[in-house]
């Protein structure tokens, strides 16, 4: 997702790669506390939806 972001908005850039992974080292740790927050919750939600279908 961080390199399709990247490039969406910088395009073919000649440093793409290592501004991709300055994105991604900023994105990754966000995305971990995110997720490991939501995770419970988005879990639980799942298997209610599972549940109905």
């Amino acid at each position: 997702m961080s390199a399709w972001v990247t490039y969406v908005n910088i395009g073919a850039h000649p440093d793409f790669v290592a501004i991709w992974m300055h994105a991604w080292l900023l994105a990754w740790p966000a995305a971990g506390i995110i997720a490991f927050i939501s995770g419970p919750f988005i879990h639980k939600l799942a298997h209610r939806i599972a549940e109905k279908i």
